[in-house]
């Protein structure tokens, strides 16, 4: 077994004796209250999985990883772990505050020795490689604040969970487990998504390959928004290691980790992690740890990227990349095979992420038995039924006037008929509802928008249909609610009216105050309308009816197949 990497494990829990006295001390601290993301840190943190990290990055490390990938003594390490707060909170120096989770328990005892600012541009610029909004820590970024706290941490309290605890193991007591397996060679499994057969023939290929033991470590933190959840995914891991590999050599365990979906850098990220668990090697996929598609319809990252800045560094890390050679099925011999070793004229079978997810999921046609397991297929039917039963949120936007109302009306009518129960929350209803006593500058806007897209996101969580026609002039708040309901579950309809053609069409008069200055901050006239950027639809109201804008959505919502053809 290697050793962790940087040398020890970190470990930030204080022993019991010290606790109780430390919890009264707590009480009379000032709190600060993490974010799931931050209490995922907090937690791998504590317990080494970040080692050689002891706290939330300090400004010299901070600016080193940026720059350079390495902390400022030198070590290799990726990704910044930092704890962005506000402003408020510069000058704090010296200060003891509580760290506490989502649920107001206390966590930790945090002595602050700085309080730093951060160029979250410039960060999001270096370690994602891009801007583009629709990276998904991109657009979480631009909520973050400015400022980064460090120093010391007491850690009093891990994170309490109450699902699968028997799988949720500290590095010390996995590395012990595998110890126990008697296995000088580990291979990690790194895994945001179900195990099909591909999967299982992968790992345990890999761990023959190596004569080691194989740790399968799925991530239970923050992954990909739109991801299956971890509790689907955790039931069909738990089933399948159970039935199908070798308790001798196989170890499934969870990991708590906030993903940053950074490419390159994480694949490498997840190498020091998983050595600090006990690895040796870590199969590394293509476009691993990859958030999907840009704005413009590319990948952010190549493919292969992530293999080779792992291989670069493999001999620092102290773990071997196992890249992800593509398998395929040979139907004639019932068995899969590196695609690259195909004997000439045998038959050939595959199934692309497309076809999965449109030609048998959509349409709740059963997996084949050659693709996934029937245990597999079995949990994933029950929680993710055909895409007509799934939920869907249509969101509209663009300037007031532009026709989103009335679209949106006869959209809701033409879904009710085709037996689809649907949810409308209008902008100007939600203003006297949801948000009532909101303003209009921008941070009420983005909360406003922020409300109707977490209400979007549970009802379309529970399989229903919402329709959202808010102005949501700002990309970044868009960009949120879709994370809040999923991509693939999230329709942007930008309906493009002209300034001109909104202005002619106000029955209330508002654009006429706005040029009149009797009300400022007016979209389109003082306040900026963002476009989006590649929404799924967009609706021009000058040359088409509402009527005909309305039906392509439907015929859209076909194609997808949201509703039922026929």
């Amino acid at each position: 077994m290697i050793e962790p990497y940087g040398g020890a494990l970190v470990d930030l829990v204080v022993e019991t004796t010290q606790r109780e006295a430390l919890l009264r001390h707590a009480s009379e601290l000032p709190s600060f209250q993490l974010t799931p993301r931050a209490t995922c840190d907090l937690e791998l943190l504590a317990t080494g999985a970040f080692s050689p990290l002891d706290r939330f990055m300090s400004q010299e490390d901070y600016q080193s990883v940026i720059d350079s990938m390495r902390l400022a003594n030198g070590v290799l390490y990726p990704i910044p772990v930092t704890l962005p707060v506000n402003d408020s909170w510069l000058g704090r120096e010296g200060q003891e505050i509580v760290l506490r989770d989502t649920r107001n328990d206390i966590l930790a005892i945090m002595t602050i020795e700085q309080a730093y600012r951060c160029d979250r541009t410039e960060e999001a610029r270096r370690v994602l490689g891009t801007l583009d909004p629709r990276h998904p820590l991109v657009s979480e970024m631009d909520s973050w604040g400015e400022v980064s706290l460090s120093g010391p941490i007491q850690v009093l309290n891990l994170p309490r969970y109450y699902d699968f605890r028997s799988l949720r193991r500290t590095p010390c007591e996995v590395r012990e487990k595998l110890e126990g397996m008697g296995h000088e060679h580990v291979v990690a499994f790194q895994t945001r998504n179900p195990l099909h057969r591909i999967h299982e023939e992968l790992t345990k290929r890999a761990a023959e390959e190596v004569n080691g033991s194989l740790l399968i470590h799925p991530v239970v933190g923050l992954t990909k928004p739109g991801d299956v959840d971890h509790f689907t995914r955790v039931r069909i891991y738990s089933t399948l290691v159970e039935k199908y590999y070798d308790p001798a050599r196989t170890m499934l365990s969870l990991l708590p980790l906030a993903m940053r979906m950074a490419g390159p850098r994480e694949a490498v990220w997840h190498a020091l992690i998983r050595r600090n668990y006990g690895a040796t090697h870590l199969i590394i996929g293509r476009d691993h740890a990859g958030p999907g598609m840009d704005s413009s319809g590319k990948p952010f990252y190549g493919p292969y990227d992530a293999q080779e800045l792992v291989a670069e560094h493999q001999a620092e890390l102290g773990v071997t990349p196992l890249p992800f050679h593509e398998l395929v099925y040979l139907a004639d011999e019932d068995r899969y095979e590196d695609a690259r070793k195909v004997p000439q004229g045998a038959r050939v079978l595959s199934l692309s992420g497309t076809q999965l997810r449109e030609e048998y999921q959509a349409k709740g046609r059963p997996l084949p038995a050659w693709f996934t397991r029937p245990e597999t297929a079995s949990i994933l039917t029950e929680t993710y039924p055909a895409r007509h039963r799934q939920g869907v949120c249509l969101w509209f936007t663009g300037l007031s006037g532009s026709g989103k109302t009335t679209t949106a009306d006869i959209v809701a009518e033409l879904l009710l008929e085709r037996g689809r129960q649907v949810t409308v929350l209008d902008g100007d209803v939600v203003r006297t509802q949801l948000s009532k006593g909101l303003g209009f500058s921008r941070e009420d806007r983005d909360t406003n928008i922020l409300r109707i897209g977490f209400v979007a996101g549970e009802i379309v969580r529970h399989h229903g249909t919402v329709i959202c026609s808010a102005v949501s002039p700002y990309r970044m708040a868009r960009n949120e609610a879709r994370k809040m309901v999923g991509d693939d579950h999230f329709v942007m309809i930008f309906v493009d009216t002209p300034l001109e053609v909104c202005e002619q069409r106000d029955k209330k008069g508002m654009y006429a105050k706005a040029r009149r200055g009797e009300i400022t901050g007016f979209t389109g006239i003082d306040d900026p309308y963002e476009p989006p950027i590649s929404p799924e639809i967009t609706l021009d109201t000058v040359k088409a009816s509402a009527e005909e804008n309305a039906q392509r959505i439907i015929d859209h919502l076909v194609e997808r197949g949201f509703i039922a053809a026929g």
